[in-house]
């Protein structure tokens, strides 16, 4: 396992040596091919994962069978936290985009890392706190922007995340199918393609498979307002 990687992680980032030391010696280690999930919604929860390598989208299904992606996540993130603090069944389903490793840590062991090093219990609620927020954003961002525009925020924000500078732009490997980016923005198919194709066409960016290449970096940040 990574544990360098584990090291720059928000949850363990501001810990002793010696917490951080106590959660690593019970961590296990979840490898995963694309397409595979870790948890369903649904499913009980005892453990919460921190991403290694590759990345997780989080999403739920509707009960007529439309699927939304509410997130996501790469290396140093973590997700499943919430069962920590509500018992409730997961309400999303965590779903490998790529090859991935997650470091998975059961509760029972986070709680007495909590017990041993307060500073675990904070760094857990500054992760829900980012969670809350980001969560705030989509809803508001449905309400008030039109399709482009969120298509040209998540593209933003996915670069940020995961973007790396090139000759021409910045390479954003989402690793999405046209279908997820979908899910992602709340928007048909057709409707994001549309956008992408206009982005294309006014010179802004280069589609590659499962990929993008930002070309006017400040002209999609315009588009997004």
């Amino acid at each position: 396992m990574d544990i360098e990687v584990l090291r720059r992680a928000p949850l363990f980032a501001h810990l002793s040596d010696e917490a951080f030391a106590v959660l690593t010696d019970e961590l296990t280690e979840v490898d995963l091919s694309r397409g595979a999930s870790v948890f369903h919604e649904g499913d009980q929860g005892d453990q919460l994962y921190v991403i290694v390598s590759g990345k997780i989208k989080l999403g739920r299904t509707s009960p007529d069978g439309r699927e939304n992606l509410l997130a996501v996540l790469g290396p140093g993130e973590l997700f499943g936290e919430m069962a920590l603090f509500d018992p409730s069944p997961r309400n999303a389903t965590a779903t490998a985009v790529s090859e991935t490793r997650l470091a998975g840590l059961r509760h029972e062991n986070l709680r007495k890392a909590i017990q041993a090093s307060p500073d675990v219990s904070l760094q857990l609620l500054q992760a829900l706190a980012r969670r809350l927020r980001r969560t705030n954003d989509s809803l508001a961002d449905l309400v008030f922007s039109d399709v482009p525009g969120r298509v040209a925020k998540a593209l933003l924000d996915l670069a940020d995340r995961f973007g790396r500078p090139t000759t021409d732009g910045i390479l954003v490997a989402h690793e999405l199918t046209q279908e997820e980016l979908a899910q992602l923005v709340g928007a048909s198919r057709e409707t994001v393609n549309k956008a992408l194709a206009e982005f294309v066409q006014r010179g802004w960016l280069r589609l590659e498979a499962r990929a993008v290449v930002i070309l006017d970096l400040q002209r999609l940040r315009q588009r997004s307002r």
